[in-house]
């Protein structure tokens, strides 16, 4: 008989849960690809009119997928652009939004989503809240591992914040220069800050290049989290398991 879901993340098996941020706790990650399209196309516009050529937009379902999602910002400026056969300077990290650099153009993709959260705010999946809750409960350790900067604002947004005792985010990778998602470093350092074996630790991600970190970090469960209809898709970059929400893993 098949374990029910909710059976696979046990504390006998796991000391500690890494979640990313964007699609599995927040309803954030449609914001971030909303943003994402606005600027491409934006650039990209503006580079078809000037050089006389056709307009080919970002597509959310391609484009975002492959190239960007769970990405550090700036690999994923970097990544999307290389596809279309551009290169742009790499700027620097303090370049403003309207510079065309890779710097610039990741700043103002991170302009329009600090204004997003001011103005709109952010929301957790309640199968998540509830999930987490019970992780809580029964003494595993927790962390959030994203390529987001927003991360501390994102959690406080959401009233979810005093819940992590480990947070690797966008600021620690670049403070720290660790290799992003699908390289494991990111998610290894946070099973290391925890305390916590690698084939202990469960993974919890939504972006295909999230579960392949997962799989290339040898974690103990892969859990893949489809909100796109995408379970195959998870499954073929490495996830053990596939939910299409973590109410599901709720006993």
């Amino acid at each position: 008989m098949r374990q029910p879901k909710s059976k696979c993340v046990n504390r006998d098996q796991y000391g500690a849960i890494l979640f990313d941020l964007d699609g599995v706790i927040t309803n954030t990650a449609d914001l971030h690809a909303r943003c994402w399209k606005q600027m491409f196309d934006e650039y990209l516009q503006k580079r078809a009119s000037e050089r006389r050529e056709a307009f080919h937009p970002f597509d959310l379902a391609a484009d975002y997928q492959l190239y960007v999602d769970g990405k550090p910002r700036y690999d994923g400026v970097r990544d999307f652009l290389r596809s279309r056969g551009i290169q742009l300077p790499e700027g620097n990290l303090h370049d403003p939004g309207d510079v065309e650099t890779v710097h610039g153009l990741g700043n103002r993709k991170d302009q329009m989503v600090n204004r997003i959260i001011d103005e709109v705010g952010v929301e957790a999946y309640t199968g998540t809240v509830r999930f987490i809750q019970q992780l809580r409960r029964d003494g595993f350790k927790l962390a959030v591992v994203t390529s987001s900067q927003h991360c501390d604002a994102v959690l406080r947004a959401a009233k979810l914040d005093q819940f992590f005792e480990v947070r690797v985010d966008g600021n620690v990778i670049e403070n720290e220069r660790l290799a992003g998602k699908p390289a494991p470093d990111t998610f290894l350092a946070a099973a290391r800050l925890l305390g916590v074996e690698p084939k202990r630790t469960v993974v919890i991600e939504d972006a295909l290049s999230g579960v392949e970190a997962g799989s290339n970090g040898k974690f103990g469960l892969v859990v893949g989290v489809a909100r796109k209809g995408n379970a195959e898709e998870l499954k073929r970059h490495g996830a053990h398991l596939v939910v299409e929400d973590l109410g599901e893993l709720v006993d």
